[in-house]
């Protein structure tokens, strides 16, 4: 996170020590003490760029974005080079926090990436879908990492359906930050990046349901998420979707095949990307057990519905008990 002199001269040792003692105070979540010594450094050396990027940083981390639109601007009017440096992807975050979409598409094209011309009514970028990619919910706390489609340099919208935990639901658009914290790859050799939360962006309206199933075979199983999915909505059998994975396991580079068998500690791994439900899932030669932990992103006035249908289709291999809504 520190960059240090790349300007005119160096920066002096005051400014050194401010800045080294800031991020200090940074890594224990001290953000008050180390704003007040950030201020001092951009008082000491106002030129340098770094010391507006320190400070836009630190208003990311404190989500202050109007203060760090601000700081991050001061930082690129400083800028020796054009394109790359990661000030302006700074200032893209703050930019889509804010919903400054001129600001937010500057930047972008500034920090080098092609932006379509196309905008909506109120500015905001069309056609800038960057595929799939995986977050990690509250990387702070009990993270949890899902699946879902990058919308823009700095939102995914959630495609998968998260544990009740993470006060997430499936079709939310989360803020995220730029640096990936790990990587997820399929069995067909493609890696995805996975990224951490910021914050909420845009909540959704439809809850999520956990239910228990009875389903006879996978296939059972596959025709609920199916259903759901034609409905546009979705369901995902959490029994076998979500692994268990140590800190360190998670911000490495894992496969993003389910049951590893191990016993880890946090965040949960959803299903491959590239659909809205996670569909055919892997038992790897393990016995099917009929009883699934099902969890169901489905309005209220349809979510019984659904379920019933799909045990009209196929009544002597499929039952459903236990509906309760958690998020």
């Amino acid at each position: 996170m520190r960059i240090f002199g790349k300007g005119r001269h160096r920066p002096s040792a005051s400014w050194r020590q401010a800045t080294d003692r800031a991020f200090t105070l940074i890594g224990d979540g001290r953000y008050e003490d180390a704003g007040a010594l950030l201020t001092r450094a951009a008082d000491l050396e106002p030129w340098l760029s770094e010391s507006w990027f320190n400070l836009a940083l630190l208003h990311k981390f404190r989500h202050d974005w109007e203060q760090a639109r601000a700081a991050g601007l001061r930082a690129v009017a400083l800028l020796d080079r054009e394109t790359g440096a990661p000030d302006w992807w700074n200032v893209g975050i703050a930019a889509t926090a804010l919903q400054d979409w001129p600001l937010a598409r500057r930047a972008w094209q500034a920090y080098g990436l092609r932006v379509p011309g196309t905008a909506t009514a109120n500015g905001e970028p069309l056609g800038m879908d960057l595929g799939s990619a995986a977050v990690r919910l509250s990387p702070e706390g009990e993270a949890e990492v899902v699946w879902g489609r990058r919308l823009d340099p700095a939102r995914i919208e959630v495609l998968s359906i998260p544990l009740p935990s993470s006060g997430r639901r499936w079709g939310e658009v989360v803020l995220h930050d730029g640096v990936p914290h790990g990587e997820r790859t399929t069995t067909a050799g493609h890696a995805y990046p996975v990224f951490d939360e910021i914050e909420l962006w845009a909540p959704s309206p439809v809850p999520t349901w956990v239910v228990l199933l009875e389903a006879a075979t996978e296939a059972d199983r596959d025709a609920l998420e199916q259903l759901a999915a034609d409905a546009g909505f979705a369901a995902e059998d959490w029994s076998s979707s979500v692994r268990l994975l140590c800190r360190m396991c998670s911000e490495s580079r894992m496969p993003s095949d389910e049951g590893d068998g191990e016993e880890h500690l946090d965040p949960h791994d959803h299903s491959e990307p590239g659909h809205p439900g996670p569909l055919g899932h892997r038992t790897d030669g393990q016995l099917w057990v009929p009883e699934r932990e099902c969890g169901v992103a489905a309005p209220a006035s349809l979510v019984r519905g659904l379920l019933d249908g799909w045990v009209a289709d196929s009544p002597d291999s499929r039952d459903w008990r236990d509906l309760e809504e958690v998020c």
